[in-house]
């Protein structure tokens, strides 16, 4: 199975760290973030990597390259200076996701999630993994229906970033920006998208404060201790 990282947004909210360097390659616990991801999914047996890019993104192709010295196969997804939102960004790279289910994840998550266990599971449109809901996100996503997810759960919870998805969800997608929320959506209503909840270690990395507060976490802690 391959997997893509979503590595290519401003980073609107990490200004003014983000206005020269991508977010991806923001450094904490002494690696980039990305990095961290790129050796879970190593670690996990993932070997396929797709990376999308668009602001300041040449920076991430030079740091990484082809993936070798972090025990990988990268392949990139240039979207220009412009980046098309996530599901943009994924119909742009399906060429090179081929067509069977693959794996999706924010670059700019933290987690000790274990990305082995989506390997084996069966999917219909899309499978998400929830977590509770943080302090900046209190409403949440999305609610279970039993095994499905469903818009409209009376308990929601926090869209974790990481995701199983079939080539054909995006079918009658068309090309350029396009957010993921809307399809998803309607893709619950057909009762096609299962979901797991998650309630190890994550965090979204979305403000200069929660980077220092991960980098002071792995330093504490160590990396394989999170």
């Amino acid at each position: 199975m391959k997997a893509m990282i979503m590595a290519a947004g401003r980073g609107e909210r990490m200004r003014p760290l983000t206005d020269r360097q991508p977010k991806p390659l923001l450094m904490v616990g002494a690696k980039p973030i990305i990095v961290h991801l790129l050796e879970n999914l190593r670690d996990a047996g993932f070997s396929d990597i797709v990376i999308n890019v668009a602001h300041l993104g040449s920076q991430i192709i030079d740091y990484l390259g082809d993936g070798r010295r972090f025990g990988v196969s990268i392949v990139y997804s240039d979207e220009g200076e412009t980046p098309l939102e996530t599901a943009g960004g994924i119909i742009r790279a399906l060429p090179l996701l081929g067509n069977k289910p693959f794996l999706v994840v924010n670059g700019d998550i933290a987690t000790n999630f274990p990305f082995k266990t989506l390997k084996q599971g069966e999917i219909d449109l899309a499978h998400l993994v929830l977590v509770n809901n943080p302090e900046h996100h209190p409403s949440g996503d999305f609610g279970f229906d039993g095994d499905l997810l469903s818009d409209h759960a009376a308990e929601k919870y926090t869209f974790s970033g990481i995701g199983l998805y079939h080539p054909a969800l995006f079918a009658e997608s068309q090309q350029g920006p396009l957010k993921l929320a809307p399809i998803l959506r309607e893709a619950m209503r057909l009762n096609r998208v299962s979901g797991e909840r998650f309630n190890g270690f994550w965090m979204d990395i979305g403000t200069p404060q929660r980077l220092k507060e991960l980098d002071h976490l792995y330093q504490q802690r160590g990396t394989h201790h999170v």
